[in-house]
């Protein structure tokens, strides 16, 4: 009895350091986007509450989606645009050109968030850096988050 109440005991202590961000209360008063690239899923907040989150794709092996933690200032929606045309370059990646990339909010350099109409792999890592995202949920992103929205990645 007493080896089953020390294994209890064990296991709630563990998991009771355990979080998931889906869950976990969010303090800020402004509106906030985070994107956890282990679950390939963006979240969107509003005064510490989650009120959307959609499956996404990051960055593959050689073209990471840049993480919050490897720069010190803070990411934030600095640019939109409804429709751009995307075109790169990154060996050992083939180049693409697509027209018409839908729902661009750029947070961090050429690193945006976007809808993508050329796939759908979310859930994957198959992206050139940025976070693409199906694009009705990217549409109903763009609309709710303003220019200066934070956004975090981890």
């Amino acid at each position: 009895m007493s080896r089953l109440l020390v294994f209890l005991l064990i296991f709630l202590f563990a998991f009771s350091f355990y979080t998931n961000i889906a869950s976990a209360q969010i303090y800020t008063t402004e509106k906030l986007i985070t994107v956890d690239t282990t679950k390939q899923m963006i979240y969107a907040w509003n005064e510490g509450r989650l009120v959307n989150q959609s499956p996404v794709s990051t960055g593959m092996y050689y073209t990471p989606t840049i993480k919050s933690s490897q720069v010190k200032e803070e990411f934030r929606i600095y640019k939109k645009y409804d429709l751009q045309d995307m075109k790169g370059n990154y060996p050992p990646y083939e180049p693409y050109y697509l027209k018409n990339v839908p729902n661009i909010m750029y947070f961090y350099k050429a690193y945006a968030i976007h809808g993508a109409y050329w796939h759908n792999k979310f859930g994957s890592k198959v992206t050139h850096g940025c976070v693409n995202e199906p694009v009705d949920f990217s549409k109903w992103l763009y609309d709710w988050a303003p220019l200066g929205t934070r956004v975090i990645v981890f």
